[in-house]
């Protein structure tokens, strides 16, 4: 495994940050992987955390693609 991620830190919360330190190091070097993984974060997000009736929902665990979700939009989503 590349990383290891306990079970009790499994959890995504639709925090921004990790896809803002994307855009910053693209505009930073140009290097075309960072929007390549900011896309595929934004994939993952449409895949796994989008509800049915519109908006996301924080997810228990990344650790499976048998996702649960929490029936919670956290307010910095939309920030």
């Amino acid at each position: 495994e590349d990383i290891t991620v306990k079970q009790q830190d499994s959890h995504n919360l639709l925090r921004p940050e990790t896809a803002e330190s994307l855009f910053v190091m693209w505009r930073l070097t140009h290097d075309n992987k960072y929007r390549e993984y900011g896309w595929s974060m934004f994939e993952s997000f449409r895949k796994y955390a989008r509800v049915d009736t519109g908006g996301y929902a924080s997810i228990d665990s990344v650790k499976t693609t048998d996702v649960r979700r929490r029936d919670k939009m956290e307010s910095f989503w939309t920030a």
